[in-house]
């Protein structure tokens, strides 16, 4: 599964995770167009059943933004999806809350397609905890220690319980939320998770923080279906926050567009 590397979310330690690529990816709402191609922007036929349309503008030689419409009301959010070879494999940017509508994809390598897609994803949000971690840094005797804590697992005496769990939908139904999470600091910025699982279907979940004076949630990580233990290291502006997990499964796919980046400008 997935963990987004980039000062906005942090990597779960020892996690089997597939690396991103989020680093240094802004976020535009202007329709710039300098140094773009004269060309049109990149639009595609939608699935009937995604209820997004995708787009994408070349803003540079290197920049491409990307602009979406329509929505699935009982989506959670999108994800966002970049390969270099429109069939794939495709590496997650990011997973986009329901009012997110754009996102730049930046300093890309020269001369190189890029074909981007939306997903929206489902599932409801366990209940948020409160996390307050104490001052420091996670220093050379914190790297020192035992991480075995941090690994993501599932917890003794879950086995048979399958038929009582509920199904992943993206209605009002909360029956496959996750319950009893709570959060046990480490160290300065280490916090072990628990929770219970109760979903049946999802196909991994999300932990998903808030630091505090912030409005919205940002996925932390992404984990394997069925883990109920986790740890996290947080950044130093999460001391304070709040913390959900997140059973996920994902819907139809947008359009796939497609853009070639152009040549490095002369330096």
């Amino acid at each position: 599964m997935t963990t987004l590397p980039r000062p906005a979310v942090r990597a779960l330690l020892a996690a089997a995770l597939v690396s991103a690529v989020l680093s240094g990816c802004t976020d535009s709402s202007a329709d710039s167009s300098a140094g773009a191609r004269a060309d049109r922007p990149a639009t595609g036929k939608p699935d009937a059943t995604a209820g997004v349309t995708l787009a994408a503008t070349l803003d540079s030689p290197t920049d491409i933004t990307l602009r979406w419409s329509g929505r699935d009301p009982g989506a959670a959010g999108h994800v966002v999806e970049f390969a270099t070879e429109r069939q794939g494999p495709y590496t997650v940017l990011l997973f986009a809350p329901p009012g997110r509508r754009t996102y730049t994809h930046p300093d890309l390598i020269p001369t190189t397609p890029f074909y981007y897609r939306l997903r929206p994803y489902y599932g409801p949000a366990s209940d948020g905890i409160g996390i307050a971690l104490p001052p420091g840094d996670f220093g050379e005797r914190d790297q020192q220690k035992d991480h075995g804590w941090a690994e993501p697992r599932k917890l003794p005496g879950d086995e048979g319980v399958g038929e009582a769990r509920h199904p992943v939908t993206g209605g009002p139904d909360r029956a496959a939320a996750p319950t009893g999470l709570e959060a046990t600091v480490m160290h300065a910025n280490g916090v072990k998770l628990t929770w219970q699982d109760h979903a049946r279907d999802e196909v991994g979940q999300l932990v998903e923080i808030r630091p505090a004076g912030a409005r919205e949630y940002r996925v932390a990580a992404v984990l394997d279906a069925d883990i109920e233990s986790a740890g996290l290291i947080t950044l130093p502006h999460e001391k304070k926050a709040a913390i959900r997990v997140r059973p996920l499964r994902y819907g139809p796919q947008s359009n796939i567009v497609h853009r070639t980046t152009g040549a490095e400008p002369p330096r």
